[in-house]
């Protein structure tokens, strides 16, 4: 029994939250499992009505439960930053959730702007450092709304931190078992202390791994490739600003925000499973917004939880759909609505 907890969020999470549990509902009639959930109100909402962003008890609560399961953060009432400060970097950094894991995988049917390119060009995976870096607010402001103000923004880097981070990359090269290379993406040749920590972790640690290729790229360079030769990726591993970078460009060259799911993972503890496109506060309440990046992040949640036929099932369902049903990735251009292209994946699931 998985007890999972749900946050839908703001705006239109709740409504792709919903599909996203119609499909795992289908998976576990279909295989066999069994799970509960129990849903949380935390987001732009509950601030406004509360003045509360998260309660105290909040990652406590989470801990008891096998996995975490978010729609969306980003309400157009709150300023900018207080929920997601709040809630996803507060989640984040409160239950030690040290890998961003992006894939970057392009679908049958789905268009990419790169020329030339099709699923099998497109199909790597970004392990992002989720904890550490300059996201952990290290710094500050002097003199502030002067000609002389200073502001400063330091970048954090552990040894523990960024080699338990490149650990994971390895043993997901391993797994993925793919091309068996593993990309340290980085700029050692200005970051020159941050970096040289990181490359020295690294090419320790590959001595560990002798069966996985390792290999850097300046992340300059890494975005070029990126956009000319996609295929040269397997595994990419890098830091947490760089890493919240490429992330993004790799979701519009496999076709957007729409199908792009991430997790935030702590291999030893509890992860969060998310839609990368954010609220899309404008589309809310219409039912056209498209689901399968929430689709895709359960299907990334039911892997890391161990139910791997479960996730290639869901995987399976999501590449029929885009490949046979789809006309867009926009929201309102599907030609489905959000609900019938939950019930089309769960459908293809029930009945595999």
């Amino acid at each position: 029994m998985y007890k999972i907890a749900v946050l839908g969020g703001d705006g239109t999470g709740p409504e792709v939250v919903r599909e996203g549990l119609k499909v795992l509902e289908a998976a576990s009639h279909k295989l066999g499992f069994k799970y509960e959930t129990v849903e949380y109100d935390w987001g732009g909402d509950r601030y406004l009505r509360t003045g509360e962003v998260l309660p105290p008890s909040a990652c406590e609560e989470l801990k008891k439960h096998d996995a975490v399961y978010l729609g969306a953060i980003g309400h157009p009432d709150v300023k900018p930053g207080i929920l997601e400060k709040g809630i996803l970097l507060a989640l984040r950094f409160g239950l030690d959730q040290y890998i961003n894991l992006r894939p970057v995988k392009l679908y049958p049917g789905v268009e990419t702007p790169l020329k030339d390119k099709g699923p099998a060009d497109i199909d790597y995976v970004v392990v992002r450092e989720n904890t550490e870096g300059l996201y952990t607010g290290a710094g500050g402001v002097l003199k502030k709304g002067t000609p002389d103000e200073v502001a400063v923004q330091e970048s954090i880097n552990t040894r523990k931190g960024v080699e338990r981070c490149i650990r994971y990359a390895f043993e997901y090269a391993r797994k993925r078992a793919k091309d068996k290379k593993l990309t340290l993406c980085g700029k050692t040749n200005v970051l020159t202390y941050a970096f040289d920590l990181w490359e020295r972790a690294f090419y320790e640690v590959a001595n560990e791994y002798t069966d996985i290729k390792p290999d850097y790229a300046h992340v300059d360079a890494t975005t070029m490739w990126m956009v000319k030769n996609p295929e040269w990726f397997d595994v990419i591993v890098t830091d947490n600003m760089f890493g919240d970078i490429i992330t993004d460009l790799g979701a519009m060259t496999q076709g957007g925000m729409g199908i792009a799911a991430g997790g935030n993972i702590n291999p030893e503890g509890v992860s969060m499973f998310e839609p990368i496109g954010g609220s899309a506060p404008k589309y809310t309440g219409m039912n056209v917004i498209n689901p399968l990046a929430a689709i895709g992040a359960m299907q990334m949640l039911l892997d890391t939880l161990g139910e791997t036929k479960a996730a290639d099932l869901i995987d399976k369902a999501i590449a029929h759909v885009t490949g046979t049903k789809l006309k867009s990735m926009g929201a309102g251009r599907m030609g489905f609505s959000t609900t019938e292209v939950g019930d089309m994946v769960a459908q293809f699931v029930a009945d595999a």
